[in-house]
C-alpha cells in the first residue's frame, strides 16, 4: 500500500466556496450555531487538508466541518494544506479516519482551565463566550469550578462533566457528601442528578432540623436525639397526658414547667415535626389519659429495618419528584418531541382518562409549570389554551404537557409502595424516552401488580401517613 501522499505540503489560503469536500467517514457534519460562531470570531485556526484532482479542482480530504462553518460565516479564505494524493477510496478513508482519531476532544476541565486562563488575560465572560462560541452561562460555571479547589480537582482527576463539578461546590465543607457525589458520577453517571437532589434536600432537611431545634432550645426545651417511644419510664409524650381537669395536654402546658422535651424529626416534605415530652410528668401535675393506645410492646428489629427503609424511600421519592418534573420540562422544552409522542398522547387520554379528567377539571397545574407558565387562575382564561392561539406549531408540545402534567399529578410516595399498572405504564415510557429512572422509581417499573394488589385494602390514612 503507498503512502496517500508524497513529499512536503504548501499552505494556501483558498476560498471555502471554491473547495469540494470529498465523501466523508463521517455520514454527517453537524454544523452548530456556536461552531459557527467560533470560526466568525476566530477563523479557521487549524488548516484543512487537501490535495488538486486532475481536472484543477482543489478537493478537501479532511475537515468538511470547517469548510461548512467558514463558508456560513462568510469567511473569504481558509487555510488548506496541499499535498498530494492518489484517488484511492481506501487510501482517503483511511486518511480521515487516522486525522479524526488523532484529534482528541477537550475535556471540561480543559474547557474550564482554558476560560480561567482567558479570563486571566483579561477577557470578560461575555467576550469568553462569544470567542469560544460558548454559553456565557457555561462560562460562569466553569470560571466558579476552577475557583473551587475541590470541584476543580475533581473534574481534573475523576474526569467529571462541568455541571457535575458545580455540583460540588453547592457541598462545600461536606465531605463525606462530596465523597459520595465523585462516586456516583464515576462510577453510575446517570444516577448523578438523582444523588445531587437528594443531598440538596437532605441538607435542606438537615437545616430545618437545626434551626427549628434552635429555636426550641431558646424557648428552654431539652432537644432529645431520638424519640423516647411509648415504652420510655422517663419521659412522657404530652399527647398521653391530661390535666387535672381532664384537659389533653398541649404545648402551651408545659410552656413553662421543668424537665420539658422535644424530639424533632424532618420527613420528607421538608417540615419539621415536634413530638413533645415531659420528664415527670406527676410532678408537673399531669395524669394519662386512658385512651392511649395500648402498648403491646417495643418493635422488632425488622419492624425498625422495614420503618427505615420506608422513611428512606419516601425522602428519595420527594427528591426524585424534583428531578423527574426538571427532566420533563426539558423534554417539552425540545424542538421536536420523541416520534411516538402523538401515540403517548392518544394513550394518555384513554389508559390514564381518570388522571386526565382531575386534572383537567382542576386547571391542570403541573401541565402550565412543565411549560413554564403560571397556572391559570379561577376567574381566569385558561392559559394553555391560549397558548395554542399563540404558538399552534407547538400544539403538540401542550396535548402532552397535559398528559404528563395529569399523570404527574396522581403521583406521590404511595406510588412506589402500592404501584398501579398504569403507574407502570407511565414510568416505563419515561426510561423508555431516556429519563434515568432512580432506584425508588424501578421499584414501579418492576411491579407486577395483581388485580387484588391494585386494590389493596390499606387504609386511606394509612397510606397518607408521613414517612
Amino acid at each position: 500500500m503507498s503512502d496517500t501522499t508524497t513529499g512536503p505540503g504548501t499552505i494556501e489560503h483558498l476560498d471555502p466556496h471554491t473547495l469540494a469536500v470529498e465523501t466523508n467517514v463521517r455520514p454527517s457534519a453537524p454544523i452548530t450555531p456556536a461552531f459557527i460562531q467560533s470560526i466568525k470570531e476566530n477563523g479557521v485556526l487549524t488548516p484543512v487538508l487537501g490535495h488538486c484532482s486532475d481536472d484543477g479542482q482543489v478537493r478537501v480530504r479532511a475537515g468538511q466541518r470547517r469548510v461548512f462553518a467558514a463558508r456560513e460565516a462568510g469567511l473569504a479564505t481558509i487555510p488548506v494544506y496541499l499535498v498530494t494524493a492518489d484517488e484511492v477510496t481506501a487510501e482517503r478513508i483511511v486518511q480521515q479516519m487516522v486525522e479524526n482519531d488523532q484529534r482528541e476532544a477537550l475535556t471540561d476541565g480543559d474547557r474550564a482551565a482554558a476560560f480561567q486562563q482567558l479570563a486571566f488575560e483579561g477577557l470578560s465572560v461575555t467576550a469568553i463566550a462569544r470567542r469560544t462560541g460558548t454559553k456565557a452561562k457555561e462560562v460562569k460555571t466553569a470560571l466558579a469550578v476552577v475557583e473551587n479547589e475541590v470541584a476543580s480537582s475533581a473534574i481534573q482527576k475523576h474526569q467529571l462533566t462541568l455541571d457535575q463539578a458545580a455540583v460540588l461546590i453547592e457541598f462545600d465543607g461536606d465531605d463525606e457528601v462530596r465523597v459520595d457525589l465523585i462516586q456516583v458520577a464515576t462510577n453510575d453517571p446517570t444516577q448523578f442528578a438523582h444523588a445531587a437532589q437528594r443531598a440538596r434536600d437532605e441538607k435542606a432537611r438537615a437545616k430545618t432540623k437545626a434551626d427549628t431545634e434552635a429555636d426550641l432550645a431558646g424557648r428552654g426545651y431539652l432537644t432529645l436525639d431520638s424519640d423516647p417511644g411509648y415504652y420510655d419510664t422517663e419521659y412522657t409524650r404530652i399527647g398521653d397526658l391530661l390535666t387535672p381537669d381532664d384537659q389533653r395536654v398541649t404545648v402551651e402546658h408545659i410552656e413553662n414547667i421543668d424537665g420539658r422535651a422535644v424530639h424533632v424529626r424532618v420527613y420528607a416534605d421538608g417540615d419539621a415535626n415536634v413530638t413533645y415530652f415531659v420528664r415527670d410528668a406527676k410532678a408537673a401535675g399531669f395524669h394519662p389519659y386512658g385512651g392511649s393506645q395500648s402498648k403491646s410492646g417495643p418493635m422488632t428489629e425488622e419492624e425498625k429495618a422495614e420503618r427505615r427503609t420506608l422513611i428512606a424511600n419516601n425522602k428519595a421519592w420527594a427528591s426524585d419528584e424534583i428531578v423527574r418534573r426538571e427532566w420533563l420540562t426539558e423534554l417539552l422544552s425540545r424542538k421536536s418531541l420523541p416520534k411516538d409522542a402523538g401515540a403517548v398522547i392518544a394513550k394518555g387520554l384513554t389508559i390514564h382518562r381518570q388522571a386526565i379528567s382531575t386534572a383537567t377539571r382542576e386547571g391542570n397545574e403541573l401541565a402550565h409549570r412543565l411549560l413554564g407558565l403560571e397556572p391559570s387562575g379561577y376567574f381566569e382564561s385558561d392559559k394553555l389554551a391560549a397558548l395554542i392561539d399563540q404558538t399552534p406549531g407547538k400544539s403538540q408540545h401542550i396535548a402532552l404537557a397535559i398528559v404528563l402534567g395529569a399523570c404527574e399529578s396522581v403521583t406521590s410516595k404511595q406510588t412506589w409502595r402500592y404501584p398501579s399498572p398504569t403507574d407502570t405504564a407511565y414510568f416505563t415510557q419515561l426510561a423508555a424516552w431516556g429519563y434515568n429512572l432512580s432506584d425508588v422509581e424501578q421499584i414501579v417499573t418492576a411491579s407486577r401488580i395483581t388485580g387484588a394488589e391494585a386494590t389493596n385494602p390499606q387504609s386511606t390514612a394509612e397510606q397518607g401517613a408521613k414517612g
